[in-house]
């Protein structure tokens, strides 16, 4: 079993910074990758990016340049650095882990509990 906690949210004014972090904990396999999602009010949840074990790296196209995430393995926990923030960019930032469990033989999800974030103007 595996639980995600995220802590680095809450209020910054427009053009401010943020550093969001995710620590995995439990069984954790090496063929993995972990990343951010949001949800903004009355929207979907969307990626916003993402990482693998061997720092492999995808961006929403909204945040490239601005956003940046990284990973600790040792620790199994992620980071995601955020910068010159958006009226845009507000929602509820969620943690999330896949990987492939060997021994099970399939691919799973994990979600943390979410973290606001929320930009002033």
């Amino acid at each position: 079993q595996v639980q995600l906690v995220e802590s680095g949210g809450g209020l910054v004014q427009a053009g401010g910074s943020l550093r969001l972090s995710c620590a995995a904990s439990g069984r954790i396999f090496s063929d993995n990758a972990m990343g951010w999602y949001r949800q903004a009010p009355g929207k979907q949840r969307e990626l916003v990016a993402a990482v693998t074990r061997g720092g492999s790296t995808n961006y929403a196209d909204s945040v490239k340049g601005r956003f940046t995430i990284s990973r600790d393995n040792a620790k199994n926990t992620v980071y995601l650095q955020m910068t010159s923030l958006k009226p845009e960019d507000p929602a509820v930032y969620y943690c999330n882990l896949n990987q492939y469990n060997s021994f099970s033989i399939r691919r799973s999800d994990y979600w943390g509990q979410g973290t606001q974030v929320t930009v002033s103007s």
